[in-house]
């Protein structure tokens, strides 16, 4: 992907070569927002996809239905400038969350939708949500230590390449203590009600870490399967909470093995783990 400077708003980055012929994928990424932790698995997803990247500046403090806004103006101008073509959602923690409020406001829009580890379970890890309001108090030049300290949480730091871990820590590092707080506020208040849920009605698939320290990916997703009524859920048994940075998971393969992608569909399943 392209980097750029995000200042303003949020915008996509893209790849350096477009392939307006193939259908559009959309990234949400995490909580540090700066999409470049996605590198890991454009290379694969290329293969099938024309990729896009949200990247949200590091000072935004907008609310939920602002960002989901923002990122539908987003997908209107690329669809602007090509012939109509189907378009996948993927959200990733923080980015899960905000795929499902893009994908609520509009329901019809995706073709597929996929969710990693997504930060819906925030709440389902009552010390989480308690701690993390105590974070107000915390000095703003002790977060850089605080960012360390969180890694192992955060990944399975010996699944993941060297380089890939001092990016991880560069991302997280990335983003000012203010925008920390209002992003955990976010997910802290975050809610979409079943009802909503089930208007999502296209294929949905969700991925889950089973080694998650951060969240309970697996049981968040076992709760979305029970209630989308197009959902299956993939289990990486050893997988952490930034699983997209491991060295042997590629999410274009595991879209592919679980018959996910326009050219190999068949009917879901509950569950399959990998």
């Amino acid at each position: 992907m392209t980097t750029q400077k995000v200042e303003l708003k949020p915008c996509f980055l893209t790849p350096k070569r477009l392939k307006p012929e193939y259908p559009l994928l959309v990234y949400l990424p995490g909580m540090d927002g700066t999409g470049q932790l996605l590198r890991a698995q454009t290379a694969g997803l290329e293969a099938g996809f024309d990729v896009r990247c949200l990247a949200i500046p590091r000072e935004d403090l907008t609310s939920w239905d602002d960002l989901a806004r923002n990122v539908l103006d987003l997908i209107d101008a690329e669809l602007e400038k090509s012939s109509p073509r189907p378009i996948y959602l993927c959200g990733e923690s923080f980015g899960g969350c905000l795929a499902l409020k893009v994908a609520i406001a509009s329901p019809k829009l995706f073709k597929r939708i996929v969710l990693i580890n997504s930060a819906s379970a925030f709440n389902l890890r009552p010390w989480l949500n308690w701690t993390s309001q105590l974070t107000g108090i915390v000095p703003g030049y002790l977060y850089d230590v605080g960012a360390l300290g969180l890694l192992p949480f955060l990944a399975s730091l010996g699944r993941i390449d060297r380089g890939d871990r001092q990016e991880l820590l560069k991302s997280m590092r990335y983003v000012p203590p203010e925008t920390v707080l209002w992003r955990i506020s976010l997910l802290r208040n975050f809610h979409v009600d079943e009802k909503q849920l089930r208007t999502l009605t296209q294929p949905i698939l969700l991925i889950a870490g089973a080694d998650d320290r951060l969240l309970p990916s697996v049981t968040e997703a076992q709760r979305l399967v029970n209630i989308l009524p197009n959902a299956k859920t993939v289990v990486l048994p050893n997988s952490g909470h930034a699983c997209l940075l491991e060295k042997d998971i590629y999410l274009y393969e595991i879209m592919k093995e679980n018959k996910f992608l326009e050219n190999n569909e068949e009917p879901v399943t509950e569950e399959v783990k990998r």
